[in-house]
């Protein structure tokens, strides 16, 4: 079940919390939603869960508008805010059968989907306590269960292991991609190691806009802009010949010598180009030993600070 965001702006005021955003999320697919604080996140999603209307724009769910059946979207949607809101005077089982029930799960399905949840979930244990006397991390847990209840067809979760450890965290993330080899899955977060780990691609907003749009490989490559090479040489007797001829190379825009060790360098490629063959072709010319010659990735943590601090 996929999602169409058009063109949507939420205003307060004078300020535009989101200002004119257009993407979509494909069936069976896991978008990664990052942010810095305040960047348009949370405002987005509430829009997409229906749970607030755009100022302008509109988000079609399987093809409908927000504002044609509004309650009928709502129920193809699971969604774990931010600040999970739990009944913390209720048991877990008591407080999933109650959210099972709003949720219009049929009654004779609500036992079997309790106890399903409770497995996914690592809840067992737990499953007797009242909320008020659960950690954050079960806390967290719970707010997944009511989330994936009603086994809904989109899946939107808002900083889905904040306080789990890191166990915890390997299950969730684990879960997650399950989920979306079958389901729709925005997963909004802090930390970028786990978009990777889990995203089959990334979407960046600052400022309210969308400043990137993609996988994280295309990400970095697209930040990257050309090829940077790290060339350590070996068996030959000069270092400064060996800079010479690195940066005589057709391929080569510049090198960079290590201080460290004077036979270590960062080569930078010209642009859509590789100097790859032609840096082992100049060994094998000269007798040198190549040593190593290994691509360097500009870091997600990278990509993110460059697009989301200006």
């Amino acid at each position: 079940m996929g999602i169409v965001v058009k063109n949507v702006t939420k205003k307060y005021g004078s300020q535009r919390a989101v200002d004119n955003i257009t993407f979509e999320v494909k069936t069976g697919e896991i978008l990664g939603f990052l942010g810095p604080n305040g960047a348009g996140k949370t405002t987005t999603m509430k829009i997409i869960t229906c749970f607030m209307a755009p100022s302008d724009g509109d988000v079609l769910v399987n093809g409908v508008s927000i504002f044609d059946d509004p309650d009928a979207i709502k129920k193809k949607i699971g969604y774990l805010p931010e600040n999970n809101p739990l009944y913390n005077d209720m048991q877990v089982l008591e407080y999933l059968e109650f959210v099972a029930e709003l949720s219009g799960v049929p009654k004779e399905n609500i036992p079997s989907r309790i106890a399903e949840m409770v497995k996914v979930c690592g809840l067992n244990e737990e499953k007797h306590k009242m909320i008020s006397e659960l950690s954050k991390g079960y806390r967290q847990r719970v707010g997944l269960a009511q989330a994936m209840i009603h086994d809904p067809e989109i899946l939107i979760l808002d900083e889905p292991t904040t306080g789990l450890d890191p166990n915890q965290i390997v299950e969730i993330r684990r879960l997650i991609r399950e989920l979306g080899k079958e389901k729709t899955v925005i997963l909004s977060t802090h930390i970028l190691p786990e978009v990777e780990a889990t995203s089959d691609r990334i979407l960046i907003i600052n400022k309210g806009k969308i400043v990137a749009d993609g996988t994280s490989e295309v990400l970095r490559k697209q930040a990257q802009g050309t090829e940077m090479l790290e060339v350590e040489i070996a068996e030959a007797e000069d270092s400064n010949k060996v800079f010479s001829e690195l940066s005589s190379l057709e391929s080569v825009s510049m090198v960079d010598i290590n201080e460290q060790n004077p036979f270590r360098f960062v080569v930078n490629s010209k642009e859509n180009v590789s100097s790859r063959k032609d840096i082992f072709n100049l060994c094998v010319k000269n007798n040198w030993v190549l040593t190593e010659l290994t691509p360097i990735e500009t870091k997600l943590e990278d990509v993110f600070r460059e697009l989301t601090t200006n």
